[in-house]
């Protein structure tokens, strides 16, 4: 089985780059795993929690705020009443996601894949989504809510999600 990761992890590679979430998916071991969790009232803000897996959690006013989160996982997760303001989650996976009042503003979501999640009530201002694998409707209703330029990167969000 291992043999098998590593080919795909190095197909993978030769293919998209090291640097592509889906080859970081075959590669990615945690080391820090809160999946299956429910998370409440947590407080993670300006941590760092790089690689971290969050898969198939429920988490409620947790404040993620200014956290490095590169290379995290929160597949098929439930989020509310969450902040990610200013947290870098670059490289990560977050698809699967049902993101309810989730503050994004200012978070750097460069290559970040959100196939299949969900966004209701999110505030985007000022978020980075460059290079994100997005579904169309997604885009759309995000594109409502784009505006402001990422401190970080520069970006602006309207930009960022190629709106019109």
């Amino acid at each position: 089985m291992a043999i098998a990761h590593i080919g795909l992890a190095l197909l993978l590679s030769l293919n998209l780059g090291l640097g592509h979430p889906l080859a970081q998916a075959v590669l990615y071991n945690p080391e820090l795993s809160y999946s299956e969790a429910t998370l409440v009232n947590e407080d993670f803000s300006g941590q760092t929690l790089a690689r971290a897996e969050f898969a198939g959690c429920t988490l409620r006013s947790v404040d993620f705020s200014d956290a490095d989160l590169r290379g995290t996982t929160f597949s098929v997760s439930w989020m509310t009443d969450v902040s990610f303001r200013g947290a870098d989650l670059s490289n990560s996976m977050l698809d699967q996601v049902t993101f309810k009042t989730v503050d994004l503003r200012d978070a750097v979501l460069t290559d970040v894949i959100f196939l299949r999640s969900k966004f209701e009530e999110v505030q985007i201002a000022g978020a980075d989504f460059s290079d994100a694998i997005l579904d169309g409707a997604q885009v759309n209703k995000l594109c409502e809510l784009a505006e402001g330029v990422n401190p970080t990167t520069g970006v602006a969000t309207r930009d960022s999600l190629y709106c019109r």
